[in-house]
């Protein structure tokens, strides 16, 4: 019986520290069992509180044991999980586990908020409280955002952000639903951890989430997939849960909805509800790895004499969130490619100018569209004035007309860039979709899919979800909107809007093929002869051409 001098502060399920224990044989042949097998340990001395039974010993299903067998042989474990599947207390299990049989480590418990980091503690502590006297280590320090064991291991809890772990030295990080945690957040996290991790030879990572759109923890996924990181990936099916059957998936779908099984449950990574692009789309895109990075400018395609560029930017507002961006496109030839892509959250306005200068002149002097809303129009004015950038595309305000882009006007009206206004915004996401969705853009780049997904309807616009950015997705904005501009056709002698018009009609008269040719009277050659026996063809749009065919780029046979 454990007097007041053997418990510690007055709780009598915790041993303090220096207490004498008198181990019998039985003991010590559990304590070696239990040290040499995680699994052992969880399903003979864990103990859970159920919501229908109160505290009970963890029963863990073939999936857990799969998953702590992972944990303890391997140092980097990524786990792909559906919601309510005791992922949470698995790894719980795992990490008293790791504490009690291992002297001197640290172990950092880290979620989306502190508190639920400490939620995870507090299921640990009330573990370690169950188990027997004999297999307890002495506590040194016990509260609800650490744990000081006398064996020197130390458990802390905390959100996980760049200062979470930042100046100590961890065995174990345990990153929990790490799919929720803003990009720019999980950036930094990784920057500040990554010494960290490194600076051991048994270092241990694990990653559990269940999906949130193709983000980080999206990446780190795939990336462990195809074998470019050193993560195991381990997937788990709703299917394994027991009880889980085509009548509990149907009643689930009953009162969510599809869309929320499909993430939550099947943990497919799919884009928020009411994204711009389909989330069909989103979902089929598979993004590359470029062949140049020097940390912020990704490249996917070198420069290329005799191609044509536009270069479009958006800057940064002075938000630590907020990204200075800009993307090269290809648009010599029809689709239209992404070869380069950069985004920055530091950088000043006075010296991102010489960013876009230098890697536009790299792809052959390429044509700039700058976003002058803010101190764009600063960024856009050093290009100009002090760079002496003359490539640079200017907007001229035309009354109802709106903006209209050129290469250079006269007069007070004139801009050096676009301003994002309603109207801009609205025509330039309109077109994005549908240049998207019907392949006439191909994409590479992973940060711009990801801002895809999680760029949604608000109101009556689009706009990053909460914690998300798109500076990338609104330099496509920009793009699609410049694509529908006369002076683009004459860029490139491209005419978008016209192969947008002749591909849906050409889609129509097939489907309209099993009931023979129906004529709209809008056909594409008609021929009008004139009181002079002249003979006149007219295209879609009602223009002359003298019987001479138009020759477009994307018509290249």
């Amino acid at each position: 019986m454990p007097t007041a001098n053997d418990i510690y502060l007055g709780n009598p399920n915790l041993k303090k520290a220096n207490t004498e224990i008198e181990f019998t044989q039985e003991n010590i042949e559990e304590f070696l069992k239990c040290k040499q097998d995680p699994v052992y340990f969880a399903l003979n001395y864990i103990q859970i509180v159920s919501l229908d039974h109160g505290l009970v010993p963890f029963e863990m299903y073939p999936f857990q044991e799969k998953l702590v067998k992972n944990f303890h042989a391997h140092r980097f474990n990524i786990c792909k999980m559906p919601r309510q599947t005791g992922k949470s207390t698995t790894v719980v299990s795992y990490l008293l586990h790791y504490a009690i049989f291992n002297d001197n480590v640290n172990i950092a418990i880290l979620a989306n908020k502190a508190s639920t980091a400490r939620d995870l503690l507090g299921r640990l502590q009330l573990a370690y409280e169950n188990l027997p006297k004999w297999m307890q280590q002495g506590i040194i320090a016990w509260n609800k955002g650490s744990m000081e064991l006398e064996n020197g291991s130390k458990i802390i809890a905390a959100s996980t952000s760049a200062s979470a772990v930042r100046g100590g030295s961890y065995n174990i990080i345990f990153l929990d639903e790490f799919a929720f945690i803003p990009n720019h957040i999980a950036e930094e996290f990784f920057a500040s951890v990554y010494p960290t991790i490194s600076s051991g030879q048994s270092t241990k990572v694990i990653m559990v989430s269940t999906p949130h759109g193709m983000n980080h923890f999206y990446r780190y996924w795939h990336d462990a997939e195809r074998g470019k990181n050193q993560y195991i990936p381990t997937e788990v099916h709703w299917s394994e849960v027991p009880g889980r059957d085509a009548v509990w998936k149907e009643q689930t779908i009953a009162n969510t909805s599809e869309q929320q099984f499909k993430v939550e449950f099947e943990c497919e990574f799919l884009g928020s509800v009411d994204t711009l692009i389909a989330p069909s789309k989103l979902k089929a895109m598979v993004y590359e790895d470029p062949i140049k990075n020097n940390g912020h400018l990704n490249v996917y395609k070198a420069p290329e004499k005799g191609r044509d560029y536009i270069v479009t930017v958006d800057v940064a507002r002075g938000v630590s969130k907020d990204y200075s961006a800009f993307v090269v496109f290809d648009i010599t030839t029809f689709p239209y490619a992404i070869v380069a892509r950069y985004k920055d959250n530091e950088i000043k306005p006075m010296l991102f100018p010489s960013v876009i200068h230098d890697v536009a002149q790299a792809y052959n002097d390429a044509y700039v569209l700058v976003e002058v809303n803010d101190i764009g129009d600063q960024v856009a004015a050093i290009l100009f004035y002090d760079l002496e950038y003359e490539n640079l595309l200017m907007v001229a305000m035309r009354g109802r007309a709106g903006q209209i882009v050129g290469s250079g006007f006269s007069g007070v009206k004139t801009q050096l860039g676009v301003k994002m206004s309603t109207t801009v915004k609205k025509l330039g996401c309109s077109n994005l979709k549908t240049l998207i969705e019907e392949d006439k853009l191909t994409i590479s780049d992973y940060d711009i899919i990801s801002e895809l997904t999680t760029f949604i309807q608000k109101r009556q616009s689009f706009e990053a979800e909460e914690g998300c950015n798109d500076d990338l997705a609104m330099c496509l904005v920009i793009f699609a909107w410049l694509v529908a501009q006369d002076y683009f056709k004459e860029m490139t002698d491209q005419d978008v809007r016209k192969r947008i018009y002749e591909e849906q009609k050409n889609a129509i008269e097939q489907d309209m093929a099993p009931f023979g040719f129906v004529c709209d009277g809008f056909d594409e050659e008609a021929e009008i002869v004139d009181q002079n026996g002249d003979v006149w063809k007219t295209d879609e749009y009602g223009d002359k051409g003298g019987g001479m065919d138009m020759d477009y780029m994307w018509n290249y046979n």
